[in-house]
């Protein structure tokens, strides 16, 4: 047998170890991120989106003012941006939950 063999074994547990741990806490944290919200206003408050940190939409709000003045086209782009808004505030908010524990994989 080398010289040296069973100290890299040992070594290699150690780490796979590591990377275990490392794989609980990044599943944990994601699992956590279905649990948090982020909430995206546009038009003066006027449309609402409430978004989970995984990215699945919770809830709309539209403001009955804004139904009764707005026409279709208004409302479509204001629900457009606060969609899009809250998908970028969600993406955010996963990366730092999740950016020390990936080390900057993409997720």
């Amino acid at each position: 047998m080398a010289k040296g063999y069973n100290r890299s074994l040992g070594a290699g547990r150690g780490m796979l170890a590591q990377i275990q741990r490392l794989q609980k806490q990044l599943e944990e944290a994601q699992a956590q991120l279905a649990y948090e919200t982020v909430t995206a206003s546009v038009g003066g408050g006027a449309v609402k989106v409430v978004m989970t940190g995984d990215q699945k939409c919770k809830a709309i709000e539209i403001s009955p003012e804004l139904l009764q003045e707005a026409d279709a086209e208004m409302l479509q782009d204001l629900l457009l941006s606060a969609v899009n808004l809250a998908l970028e505030q969600s993406r955010e908010l996963a990366s730092q939950r999740l950016g020390p524990l990936a080390g900057g994989l993409p997720f």
